[in-house]
């Protein structure tokens, strides 16, 4: 008998009497394996071809995306920190309205009908000096304070561009002349038609998001000394600063990606004619996403390139509507409410545009 035998009578005799109680052993133990993981053989091989692939790159494409990169670094920053101080003025200004001003002192000083409503919403932007960024949480807060929606969807357009920074900022770039003032009328039209269009919908609920942090109100909660108000605006304003913050840094990096890589001039080069001249300057307002503050020195410098009515368009659709505040109008916004925000202002600046084009001399 060879030891095959021997050793398999002597695992069976040792092995019967543990299946007769239940008990299985194995038959036989599988030596340990020498092979190597599967997630590390996936590994090195992604990290070879990464290296072969690198290889092949000639080293003018590292140059281009370092500049790449550098350019998107500066451009970021410089949207980003133009704006925080606004969007800072605008969570402030959210912060004292909830704490100083109630539900029946706005229903005493906003009409409630909607032609009425609509235009004191917009010229309610004359007392607020918030760019496109800091109107947004302003706005979010009166709507919850009573603001009847036509108003609000007038002053979060109008406001923009009629507050007074933005006034100083346009006279200086352009004078107190007829830019100066078609931008603030056109604006001001544009906002009140807006807001009229909102007024057909009776049900808020169908326009605005659900917003926990402003639904529930706490009436023993509330303080009622100066320095207890002061103390709950300014908490207020950190935590809107920071809720809102975010979207701004996301609009900020998709304005800048698109800057960076989209040159300005392939759009300079097909802005030509009274109706692609107007549409190009509307594609660098939503592109650039300049603060309202600041946009007229800019557009100062399209002058000699592009017509009066394709640079009117460009001051007046930007403080409107552009990447950073298309985000954050989808975080107040529902999504039809914030495609008719983008879409009915996006028409009547074309339109104005055009028309300045044809019968500007």
């Amino acid at each position: 008998m060879d030891l095959v035998k021997i050793n398999q009578e002597i695992f069976s005799a040792f092995h019967l009497p543990f299946v007769k109680y239940g008990y299985n052993l194995p038959m036989q133990t599988s030596a340990p394996s020498n092979r190597l993981p599967r997630k590390l053989i996936l590994t090195i091989t992604i990290g070879v071809l990464i290296a072969v692939a690198s290889s092949m790159i000639p080293f003018t494409f590292y140059s281009w995306l370092w500049n790449r990169l550098n350019i998107f670094a500066t451009v970021f920053l410089g949207i980003f920190i133009e704006a925080v101080p606004y969007l800072l003025l605008g969570t402030l200004a959210s912060g004292l309205v909830e704490m100083f001003v109630d539900q029946d002192q706005i229903g005493r000083w906003i009409p409630h009908r909607p032609i009425p409503a609509a235009i004191s919403g917009a010229l309610m932007g004359l007392f607020f000096p918030v760019c496109e960024c800091g109107v947004v949480p302003l706005t979010r807060r009166l709507f919850h304070k009573g603001l009847p929606l036509s108003a609000g969807i007038a002053f979060l357009l109008a406001a923009p561009v009629l507050n007074p920074i933005v006034i100083l900022s346009t006279a200086a770039a352009f004078g107190w002349k007829a830019m100066l003032f078609w931008r603030i009328g056109l604006s001001l039209v544009i906002a009140v038609v807006v807001g009229l269009v909102f007024s057909v919908e009776e049900d808020t609920a169908n326009v605005l998001r659900p917003v926990l942090t402003l639904t529930h109100d706490h009436p023993h909660e509330k303080p009622t000394t100066f320095v207890e108000k002061i103390r709950g605006a300014l908490v207020i304003t950190a935590d809107e600063f920071f809720e809102m913050g975010r979207y701004l840094i996301i609009g900020a990096l998709l304005a800048a990606g698109l800057q960076t890589f989209i040159p300005q001039t392939a759009l300079l080069t097909i802005g030509n004619g009274p109706i692609f001249s107007v549409l190009v300057m509307l594609g660098l307002a939503v592109l650039l996403s300049i603060c309202s503050t600041v946009d007229a020195f800019v557009a100062l410098g399209f002058v000699g390139t592009f017509s009066f009515g394709s640079v009117l368009s460009f001051l007046v659709f930007g403080p409107m509507v552009d990447i950073k505040s298309i985000i954050m109008y989808a975080q107040v916004f529902k999504k039809r409410s914030v495609a008719y925000l983008v879409l009915i202002p996006f028409a009547m600046s074309l339109l104005a545009g055009i028309l300045f084009n044809y019968l500007s001399p």
